[in-house]
């Protein structure tokens, strides 16, 4: 699909490029890789106070920061790499949102070790289907839902940290839990034909 879509998409994406590309081509596509489902709760944690726009002008600065967010690697960072992150332009320099990451790389590893995957964790609050939403207006779009605050708590139980109930919610609707494009969003129809999630081997 063309990052050039009409201009019916969501209206939050607005006119800039990078908006424009990041909601016709991955916001609201389901995705089932811990590695990037790890990228999108970092990135929405990081969110918080700043725009999303920011955050994607400074998404590649991310990820060279964080090894491509590789859980495993970024769980081994110590506290003199976390100085030198606190120091890095390239991403937002923010010591607790970059202690965070440590931490949730770290939570991640704990999931994997008791058996479990993030995929699975976060998957399991939709019942391993996307919520297909129905809205007209971008007023409608919720900050918050049942299914993000029981998230919320869920992961704060398990450790992670920067994921209150709102950026949960971001979460779902960037990782395709949730699909919040707008009925007269080409992109709708595209996210709901994907949104089952994957059957265990």
């Amino acid at each position: 699909m063309s990052a050039s879509m009409d201009t019916s998409r969501c209206g939050w994406a607005s006119t800039d490029p990078l908006n424009i590309a990041y909601h016709d081509l991955e916001w609201g596509s389901p995705v089932h890789d811990d590695s990037r489902l790890f990228e999108l709760i970092t990135l929405e944690g990081a969110q918080a106070g700043l725009s999303w726009l920011t955050i994607l002008r400074k998404r590649e600065g991310y990820r060279k920061a964080f090894v491509g967010f590789d859980p495993q690697r970024v769980a081994g960072f110590d506290s003199q790499r976390i100085d030198q992150l606190v120091l890095n332009p390239a991403i937002v320099r923010h010591r607790g949102k970059i202690e965070s990451t440590v931490n949730n790389a770290r939570r991640v590893l704990a999931l994997w070790e008791s058996g479990r995957s993030l995929d699975d964790t976060v998957w399991s609050f939709v019942d391993g289907q996307a919520k297909q939403n129905r809205w007209k207006s971008m007023s409608e779009l919720p900050s918050s839902t049942p299914a993000s605050v029981a998230l919320s708590k869920a992961l704060k139980k398990l450790g992670f940290r920067f994921v209150g109930d709102t950026t949960c919610c971001a979460f779902m609707q960037a990782a395709g839990l949730l699909n919040d494009h707008l009925l007269s969003c080409p992109r709708h129809a595209l996210c709901q034909s994907t949104a089952t999630h994957p059957p265990k081997m």
